[in-house]
């Protein structure tokens, strides 16, 4: 079992940059993989990114080379760099934890893109 606590969400000119934080309970090292995922106001939540535990990276299209996922194994901490931000971005971002037989999600953080 794993709680997972994100931060880092905020207003921000489109352009512009945000980091987002995803705070785990317990150690990752293990976890089979940590992802970002995104749900954007009467849509489907939908795929960003994730890292597993070898470090191997996957990107949604939408996202390749604009966002960065990373984990830091000492601190339990996996981030998602947003860069080039647009207003299609603006949703609320969840972290996921996918374990062996479960998945664990957090309780989102906001991100909204102006204009």
């Amino acid at each position: 079992q794993v709680q997972l606590v994100e931060s880092g969400g905020a207003l921000v000119q489109a352009g512009g940059s945000l980091r987002l934080s995803c705070a785990a309970s317990r150690s990752i090292r293990s976890i089979n993989s940590m992802g970002w995922y995104r749900q954007a106001p009467g849509k489907q939540r939908a795929f960003v990114a994730t890292i597993t535990s070898g470090g191997n990276t996957n990107y949604a299209d939408s996202v390749k080379g604009r966002f960065t996922i990373s984990r830091d194994d000492a601190t339990n901490t996996v981030y998602l760099q947003m860069s080039s931000l647009k207003p299609e971005d603006t949703a609320v971002y969840y972290c996921r934890a996918s374990l062996t037989t479960k998945l664990y999600w957090g309780q989102g953080t906001q991100v909204t893109v102006s204009s």
